[in-house]
């Protein structure tokens, strides 16, 4: 099976990674336009996070459906609605199935294959989550195609179809109708679930912290105003809102294993022989908390990227999209989509905990580590810019 998530590079790897590649700089961050429909894409979840007027509630399902938007745009060329339940029930189940990919039962299977005869066990559950998926994914791909000009793609699915009639006559091709499906539910799990929990713990974490979040709002008054939406243009100017979203992405390991690589031949590192077509995974957990490099990592502290006339640093110990050739292929849009979003989201509400009630912050084991459910309040911030505004509005009467 040729595919993204493949951990053999071979032939397969290799010409759905650069398809991918191409079609989210073409109809994702390369455009000019991008920028505009991931903050149009922000209004609709500001608003909807408005009609709760203040109520506590838990935010995963308009943030995971805000950000999967982005990913459907480039992948079908449409966005789907908060309240168009039979998306929003698939995009459940791949969440589900990503805590079930790491779960023991599942570990065991891959180790013991035979036992997925048995009528019991979450591997089963895997399974027919796939099937649902799989077949959701079909009929979907089949209705955005409809309307297809050869050579003429309008986003991922017509491209890769017109991968498929170029290559039709190479047998050695990976390109087919079933690669298309696992292709485009990767690309879905990939572009949601990641930067959903960046998002989901970045929030948490303000909430948590008043004072860091009070400095977030300062900056984004001063550089953005209360009344400008924000853009990416303002990003370099604001130093400290950069160093809490990198402190976010090194303190919650998003993606703690990586993406795993395999070697393509016999290969010596550090005196060490490594087998060709070995696996290899990547602990980025251990470097994102090693004391060589980072201060009382323990700590939630975004100043350990700011320098001492509070500009933002990079850190090279900071590689939470992985490193090589199998690097996150989506990592400029999702920090388009953290910046966009998160600033956004500040610039409208002050977030906080119902009565005081602090969530249990230890994460939710599986191939991304993602908090715990938790209910926020969401109260329109009261910039201030806009209260000096009123304040000398009546010095002067």
């Amino acid at each position: 099976m040729g595919g993204l998530l493949n951990s053999k590079y071979g032939r397969g790897w290799t010409e759905h990674r650069k398809l991918a590649v191409n079609t989210f700089r073409i109809f994702g961050y390369g455009q000019r336009s991008f920028e505009h429909k991931i903050s149009e894409e922000s209004q609709f979840f500001l608003d909807a996070i408005d009609t709760y007027k203040g109520r506590p509630f838990d935010l995963k399902h308009l943030i995971t459906n805000a950000v999967s938007n982005i990913t459907n745009l480039i992948i079908f060329g449409e966005r789907f609605t908060y309240e168009d339940t039979e998306f929003q029930h698939m995009i459940e189940i791949f969440s589900e199935n990503v805590e079930l990919a790491a779960s023991a039962s599942v570990f065991l299977y891959n180790a013991f294959p035979w036992i997925g005869i048995l009528p019991f066990g979450k591997h089963q559950q895997l399974f027919k989550n796939a099937a649902e998926v799989y077949e959701f994914l079909h009929e979907l791909i089949e209705r955005v195609s409809e309307n297809r000009k050869p050579q003429s793609p309008r986003h991922f699915v017509d491209a890769y179809l017109d991968e498929m009639d170029c290559n039709g006559n190479d047998p050695e091709s990976t390109y087919s109708r079933e690669n298309l499906i696992f292709s485009v539910g990767e690309l879905i799990i990939a572009g949601t679930e990641t930067t959903t929990n960046v998002l989901r713990w970045a929030v948490l974490f303000m909430a948590l912290y008043p004072n860091i979040q009070g400095q977030v709002q300062k900056e984004i008054d001063v550089v953005i105003g209360p009344n400008q939406m924000p853009t990416l243009e303002e990003k370099s100017k604001m130093p400290y809102t950069e160093a809490v979203l990198h402190e976010v992405l090194r303190f919650c390991n998003i993606v703690p294993l990586g993406i795993f690589h395999a070697t393509s031949k016999d290969t010596v590192v550090r005196g060490y022989t490594i087998p060709g077509g070995t696996t290899v995974i990547t602990n980025l957990y251990s470097v994102h908390f090693d004391e060589k490099y980072w201060s009382n990592p323990e700590v939630f502290f975004p100043e350990r990227f700011l320098d001492s006339n509070g500009q933002f640093v990079k850190k090279d110990a900071f590689i939470p999209f992985s490193l090589g050739r199998r690097h996150c292929l989506g990592e400029q849009l999702a920090r388009m989509e953290m910046f966009l979003f998160f600033t956004s989201l500040l610039q409208r509400f002050h977030l906080h905990f119902p009565h005081g009630v602090i969530p249990e912050l230890k994460p939710r084991l599986g191939m991304t580590l993602q908090p715990q459910p938790y209910l926020l309040s969401f109260i329109i911030f009261i910039s201030f810019l806009n209260n000096l505004n009123v304040i000398c509005l009546r010095h002067t009467h």
